[in-house]
């Protein structure tokens, strides 16, 4: 079982599979995330290219570039110190060609200090894996409800309902472990799927919407927290509700500056 007062690292994460205790994996944008993350004791941290919407406003994740990417993953770098940090590829930076995709991964770690990337896909991005590996890139996979292929499905839709949906996410798991990949996020697949994909690799997977039987569960920070009010996914649990709490404080120290209470005495430098 993994230490989680020690560092982890992808082989750590990876043999935490059968350990009899569940990897705690959450997002974080930036310095300040990442720090609180990371002193909360998560396993891994995942610089989800989620920021596209939730940080950049964009209305998905497709336009956000390496760049940007980079950008934020070198932020929450300076935050992290324990858990394992993971650099999300965004979408066209690894699905052109296996050289375009490693030299893009080999940004990540050179430029921001990440453990792993992450991509998404299955059989399709496997012979991209394998190279990510054989060059020393760790990779954690991610299939089913893939947020870059949106267009494609039609929306944010569930995954692996129908048995040729099943048998390609099936196929897609052994594709990505046989390739070398050290984890995968299993997203927006029924529950009986990810428990049978969980069950028939060796590596460990992380869910989002895929049930209670994957071998670790990731969220999104800002929803966890309820900062994110408009988009509320089925499998999203708010812990808190920052968002109301956030603009009723804003709205508090508005009115105490309009009414002369704030600053008072006590929060002011008197009189030289």
């Amino acid at each position: 079982m993994a230490d989680r007062k020690g560092p982890i690292t992808a082989p750590v994460l990876k043999g935490m599979k059968g350990s009899g205790r569940k990897i705690i994996m959450l997002t974080a944008y930036d310095y300040l995330t990442g720090r609180i993350v990371d002193e909360a004791e998560v396993d891994c941290v995942l610089v989800g290219d989620s920021l596209a919407m939730v940080v950049l406003g964009y209305d998905s994740t497709l336009p956000v570039t390496v760049d940007e990417m980079i950008h934020h993953t070198k932020a929450v770098r300076r935050g992290v110190k324990r858990a394992l940090l993971v650099g999300d590829m965004p979408f066209g930076s690894y699905q052109g060609s296996v050289s375009e995709a490693v030299a893009n991964a080999a940004r990540f770690l050179k430029e921001a200090g990440v453990g792993a990337v992450k991509i998404e896909g299955g059989v399709a991005v496997a012979e991209s894996v394998r190279r990510m590996v054989e060059v020393g890139i760790p990779v954690m996979g991610h299939i089913g409800m893939t947020p870059q292929s949106l267009r494609q499905f039609g929306g944010f839709k569930v995954q692996g309902r129908d048995e040729a949906g099943r048998r390609e996410i099936l196929a897609g798991a052994a594709a990505l472990e046989e390739a070398g990949a050290f984890s995968l996020v299993l997203e927006g697949i029924p529950d009986d799927v990810a428990e049978e994909v969980t069950q028939s690799i060796s590596i460990p997977t992380i869910g989002i919407g895929a049930g209670p039987s994957c071998d670790g569960q990731v969220l999104v920070l800002h929803d966890l927290l309820g900062m994110v009010e408009d988009f509320k996914p089925k499998f999203v649990k708010r812990y808190a509700n920052l968002a109301e709490q956030a603009k009723a404080a804003v709205r508090a120290f508005g009115q105490e500056v309009q009414d002369g209470v704030y600053p008072d005495e006590e929060h002011s430098y008197g009189k030289r």
